[in-house]
């Protein structure tokens, strides 16, 4: 793959990590960025990066577009494209064969994620911004499994400490 999606990737993952709460559309977008990579190898065997990256910036503008003026549908869409991929990677990081149950772990965590967001907005914005941003970074990262989860970890730690503290401070100014 081409330097160009992981570095726009890791870019907008720091972004979305740090301020995913508050900058929504572009949380949504992200997600829809992030698909659109995953999908692109999916669909067509061995894509270029320019297909990659443009298929990715659709779906990214698509998901932008549908966290502007459809909110509930789009929180409902991240929540579920979201949880499926957490699942998966998830999943991914601790059973070796997992691809003939690829589309159940997918469903299933993404039904999850949509129940989730849709309950508890704010905090569940924070831990999937948190996700998505920390999983966009380490994904342009090479490391071994191991660094890998650790970074990751971190990461999402970080995201959620940072955007907690700053809907704290929000809540403190006097108004």
């Amino acid at each position: 793959m081409n330097l160009s999606v992981p570095i726009l990737g890791a870019a907008i993952g720091v972004v979305v990590l740090l301020l995913g709460r508050k900058l929504f559309w572009l949380c949504v977008a992200a997600i829809g960025f992030a698909a659109g990579v995953t999908l692109t190898s999916h669909i067509v065997s061995d894509p270029t990066p320019l297909l990659q990256l443009t298929f990715a910036i659709l779906l990214g503008f698509i998901g932008a577009l549908l966290a502007l003026f459809l909110q509930k549908l789009a929180i409902g869409l991240v929540g579920f494209i979201a949880g499926g991929r957490f699942a998966v990677g998830l999943v991914a990081m601790f059973v070796a064969q997992y691809a003939s149950h690829y589309w159940l772990i997918f469903i299933i965590g993404g039904l999850i994620g949509t129940v989730l967001l849709l309950m508890l907005f704010d905090w569940a914005l924070i831990f999937v911004s948190s996700l998505i941003g920390a999983h966009l970074i380490t994904s342009a990262i090479s490391l071994p499994p191991t660094g890998e989860i650790l970074l990751f970890s971190a990461l999402v730690l970080f995201g959620v400490l940072v955007q907690a503290a700053s809907m704290r401070k929000k809540s403190l100014a006097p108004r």
